[in-house]
C-alpha cells in the first residue's frame, strides 16, 4: 500500500541549465472527515479554502481516487473526480480541497525551469481550462511512483531522471488531451479501469472475480476482454507488474533480495526467486550482479 510522502527539493544552476528542474514531488491519502492538508508543508505552501495559495511553480496534480472541488483566480469552482488532474500555474490564486464526505488520494509534482516556461505557453495547455480528465490511467500512476521511488533513493543523477518523467506526465496528459482517449470503448474503459486498479494494488493479493465484479463485469466475460484487448489475462498482468517493480527495485535501489520481495508482495524470497528467474532467465541475485549488461540488452532488443 502506497504511504503518504513528499520532499521539496533544493535546486543547483546545474539544474538551472536543463531546462526543467523538479521543485517537489508527494503523495497524500486524505480519509473522510480528515483536515486538509493532513501534512504539514513549508509556510510558503499553506493552503486553506478561504485564503487560497499562490506559488511560484507549475503544478500538476492527479487524483486517483475519491473527489473534491478546485478553483482559481481564472475558473469558476469545478468538481475533481477520481481520475482527474489539474495544473497550478505561477502567480494565479487557487483553491482545492477533497469532499470531506469522500476524501481523496492525490499526486502531486510541481516544476520549473526556462524550457518549461517556453512550453507551457504554446497553447498546448489552457490556463481556463486547467481540469483534464485522464480516467483511470495507469500510465500516469506509474510515472507518479517512480518519481516517488527514484527521489526515496536519490542516486547520483536522479535531478535529471525526475526532470524527464515529470516531461513524460506532461506528454501523456497532452495526448489525452489531443486525441481524447476512453471515447467510444464502453468495455475498453471498463478494461482500463481494471489495468488502473491493477497497478494501484499491485503489491496485494487480489482477487480477480471480486475485481471484475467492482467493475461490474461477469467474471468470464472480463478474463476475456482483459486477454483480447492487453495480450495476457489478468493474473498474469498483476505478476508481471510485479515481477517488472521488482527489477526497478533492483535496478535503483540498495534493498537486499528478501526486501524486494517484500515490497512486491511476494510471500517468499524462495517463490520470489523462482518466478522471477522463470520469467527473466536469471536469479534476482544474478541480475543484480549483472544488471548493466542486462540493462544493454535490453535496449538492444527495444
Amino acid at each position: 500500500m502506497q504511504k503518504s510522502y513528499f520532499k521539496y527539493l533544493n535546486t543547483t544552476p546545474f539544474e538551472d541549465k536543463w531546462g526543467i528542474y523538479v521543485t517537489t514531488v508527494g503523495y497524500s491519502k486524505v480519509d473522510p472527515n480528515d483536515h486538509y492538508p493532513n501534512q504539514e508543508h513549508p509556510q510558503s505552501h499553506e493552503l486553506t479554502w478561504n485564503r487560497g495559495r499562490i506559488l511560484n511553480d507549475f503544478y500538476i496534480i492527479f487524483i486517483s481516487k475519491g473527489k473534491g472541488v478546485y478553483a482559481s483566480a481564472l475558473t469558476d469552482p469545478a468538481e475533481v473526480t477520481a481520475g482527474t488532474c489539474f495544473f497550478l500555474y505561477p502567480g494565479v490564486l487557487h483553491r482545492y480541497r477533497p469532499d470531506p464526505n469522500v476524501g481523496w488520494e492525490e499526486y502531486w509534482v510541481g516544476f520549473n525551469g526556462y524550457y518549461i516556461e517556453k512550453l507551457m505557453t504554446q497553447d498546448i495547455f489552457d490556463k481556463q481550462s486547467p481540469l483534464v480528465f485522464l480516467g483511470p490511467n495507469k500510465d500516469i500512476l506509474i510515472l507518479f511512483r517512480q518519481l516517488i521511488e527514484l527521489i526515496q533513493a536519490s542516486l547520483p543523477g536522479y535531478p535529471q531522471q525526475i526532470a524527464g518523467i515529470t516531461m513524460q506526465i506532461l506528454g501523456l496528459i497532452s495526448n489525452v488531451v489531443q486525441h481524447h482517449e476512453y471515447v467510444h470503448d464502453p468495455v475498453g474503459k471498463l478494461i482500463a479501469k481494471a489495468k488502473f486498479i491493477i497497478q494501484e494494488s499491485f503489491e496485494d493479493n487480489l482477487d480477480m472475480e471480486k475485481l471484475a465484479k467492482q467493475l461490474p463485469m461477469g467474471y468470464s466475460s472480463f478474463r476475456k476482454s482483459f486477454k483480447r484487448i492487453t495480450g495476457e489475462s489478468p493474473n498474469q498482468h498483476h505478476l508481471n507488474l510485479r515481477l517488472q517493480r521488482a527489477k526497478n527495485l533492483l535496478d535503483t535501489t540498495i534493498l537486499n533480495i528478501n526486501e524486494v520481495a517484500e515490497q512486491t508482495g511476494f510471500e517468499s524470497v524462495f517463490y520470489f526467486s523462482k518466478l522471477f528467474k522463470k520469467k527473466n532467465g536469471v536469479s534476482p541475485k544474478h541480475y543484480r550482479e549483472n544488471r548493466e549488461a542486462f540493462i544493454e540488452k535490453d535496449d538492444i532488443d527495444q
